[in-house]
C-alpha cells in the first residue's frame, strides 16, 4: 500500500494579505494539491468558507474537522481525502489543553486554543485500515507545544493500544528540528519516562531541508517547522518541500510537504 500525503498550512483568509489573499491564491492551492495526486492531505488554518471553496475545486475529495472553537468556528485542522480510495471509518478532534474534550478550551502558555482532527480509513480496494492525525501547535507558547506533542504522542499510542493502527500525523508544529517538541516526538526526548516511537518523515532524507515558512516570499532560507510524523510500521519512500510558484506567487506562506509512505 502507498500513501500520497501531503501537509499545508493553507495561511487563513487575510483580506490585509493583497495579492497574497485566499481569492487571488484558492486556483494556485488546488493545482498544487491536485499535482501531487495525494491519498490524504491535512491542512492547518482553513476557515470554514474558504474549505468548502477548496473542496470545490477538489472534486472527488471529501473533507472532516471542526474549527477551534467548535462546530464550524474559527481556524480548522482539516483533512481532505480521495474518497473513491478511501472509506472513512471514524472521526474525531480533540483539544491540545488539559481538557482535551472540551471544544475552545486552552492550557499552558498557549495563546489559542489548538486543535487536532484525527481520522480512522480504510483502503477501498485492499481493505487495509490506518488512521490520520493532523495538527497545528501553538505559535507563541513554548510550554504548550511541549505539552501539546506530549498529548499527542498519549491519544496516538492510546489508540494504537485499542486497534492496533499504523498511523500518520501532519502539521505545523511552529518548531524547528532541534527544538524541544520535535525532538520528542523524534524519540530523541524522554519526558517523565514517555518516550515516543514516531518517525519524522524527514529522517528519510539527506542534508538540510531549509525552509517550510516563508512569507509568501519564497527561496529556502529559514526554518522548517512543517512535518510528517510516521509509525514503525511506515515507511517513507520519499519526501520532498514542494517549492513551485505560479508566475512567482506561491499557494501559501508555507510551503506544501509531500512524502510518498509504504505498507
Amino acid at each position: 500500500m502507498n500513501l500520497r500525503v501531503v501537509s499545508l498550512n493553507l495561511r487563513y483568509d487575510e483580506p490585509r494579505d493583497g495579492e497574497n489573499s485566499w481569492t487571488h491564491r484558492i486556483g494556485r492551492v488546488a493545482a498544487t494539491l491536485q499535482s501531487h495526486r495525494p491519498l490524504i492531505v491535512g491542512t492547518q488554518e482553513g476557515l470554514q468558507a474558504m474549505l468548502e471553496a477548496l473542496s470545490g475545486r477538489m472534486p472527488g475529495y471529501a473533507w472532516i474537522g471542526e474549527g477551534r472553537q467548535g462546530g464550524r468556528a474559527d481556524e480548522h485542522c482539516a483533512i481532505f481525502y480521495d474518497a473513491g480510495r478511501l472509506e472513512l471509518r471514524e472521526q474525531g478532534q480533540f483539544w491540545l489543553s488539559e481538557r482535551p474534550e472540551l471544544a475552545g478550551s486552552k492550557s499552558w502558555d498557549s495563546s489559542l486554543p489548538r486543535i487536532c482532527t484525527w481520522a480512522k480509513l480504510r483502503e477501498r480496494d485492499a481493505g487495509r485500515e490506518f488512521r490520520f492525525y493532523n495538527t497545528h501547535l501553538d505559535h507563541m507558547g513554548e510550554q504548550a507545544r511541549l505539552e501539546s506533542a506530549r498529548l499527542l504522542v498519549r491519544r496516538m499510542a492510546a489508540d494504537s493500544r485499542e486497534d492496533g493502527l499504523p498511523a500518520v500525523l501532519t502539521g505545523d508544529f511552529n518548531s524547528e528540528p532541534g527544538d524541544a517538541p520535535m525532538r520528542f516526538l523524534r524519540g530523541e526526548l524522554e519526558l517523565d519516562g514517555a518516550r515516543s516511537g514516531l518517525q519524522d518523515a524527514f529522517s528519510a532524507t539527506s542534508g538540510p531541508v531549509g525552509a517550510t515558512f516563508h512569507d509568501f516570499q519564497g527561496g529556502t532560507e529559514g526554518p522548517t517547522i512543517d512535518y510528517i510524523f510516521v509509525t514503525p510500521a511506515f515507511g517513507v519512500a520519499e519526501i520532498a518541500v514542494d517549492r513551485q510558484s505560479f508566475e512567482g506567487r506561491y499557494p501559501s506562506d508555507h510551503y506544501p510537504v509531500a512524502a510518498t509512505l509504504t505498507l
